[in-house]
């Protein structure tokens, strides 16, 4: 028997495999572009629905930025998602991502230390995400399938 029977995918010995480097290497792209596609949505939202957007910064971030400001703002957002998605200047994609996203967790944190008032625990989805993007940052220089640079 094969170290990873392919009928149950169980692991029976813990031997690395030849396929485990590719494996890994599709996981990592998957997680990349799966993770881009999620923020895709919320630069789309300053450009498409700035009134959604500024609804957004006035409750968890006390402003009330202008149309202006939401444009640019999610274009800058925006070029920094492609570049995540297409694997570019991994540091600094990967790094202005993960520290975005752990600032709009920080700026739930009320809400995630009282998760059972209704919608709280959606708040909680946003937890398993800065970690993915942590993983992902400590991972980057691993990431290197499905990108359109080397860095």
């Amino acid at each position: 028997m094969t170290a990873i029977d392919d009928r149950s995918g169980d692991d029976r010995s813990g031997d690395a495999l030849p396929n485990d480097d590719r494996t890994f290497a599709w996981s990592l792209a998957i997680l990349r572009l799966t993770t881009g596609a999620f923020f895709l949505v919320w630069a789309l939202e300053k450009i498409l629905a700035p009134e959604i957007a500024r609804r957004v910064f006035e409750t968890f971030y006390f402003s009330s930025p202008s149309d202006t400001l939401l444009l640019v703002t999610g274009l800058l957002q925006l070029a920094f998602v492609l570049a995540f998605m297409a694997g570019l200047f991994r540091f600094w994609t990967y790094g202005a991502l993960l520290a975005m996203h752990a600032v709009s967790v920080l700026s739930s944190a009320p809400r995630l230390f009282d998760p059972f008032t209704p919608p709280n625990h959606l708040f909680w989805a946003g937890v398993p995400v800065l970690g993915l993007l942590l993983a992902l940052f400590l991972l980057r220089k691993r990431d290197n399938f499905l990108v359109f640079g080397t860095s």
